[in-house]
């Protein structure tokens, strides 16, 4: 049986919301913790592109990301939301889903 190189890399599967302030940073906590949709505040929030679609980045495969993103998502449970990480483009609000 012959493997593939796909074989060997890891892939995720995320979402995030994408922020510059602070202030929506601790709102948006406030509003999930509450049990609002990921999805919902990562449209009407995210200054990413991928707000548009509920936050949500695809499957990508290890190394396509910034390293402080990717580090935040390799420490983090399928499920789990991680806040407050913090890259070059602002703060991110991580959802892993894979």
């Amino acid at each position: 049986m012959q493997t593939k190189r796909e074989d060997y890399i890891k892939y995720y599967r995320a979402k995030h919301i994408l922020l510059t302030d602070q202030d929506d940073l601790e709102y948006i906590i406030e509003k999930l913790k509450e049990g609002s949709s990921f999805e919902a505040l990562a449209k009407e929030f995210s200054e990413c592109d991928s707000g548009k679609k509920g936050g949500n980045l695809g499957k990508f495969p290890s190394g396509s990301m910034l390293p402080e993103f990717e580090r935040a998502l390799s420490k983090m449970s399928i499920g789990e939301i991680k806040y407050g990480v913090k890259t070059k483009f602002g703060i991110h609000i991580i959802l892993r889903e894979e």
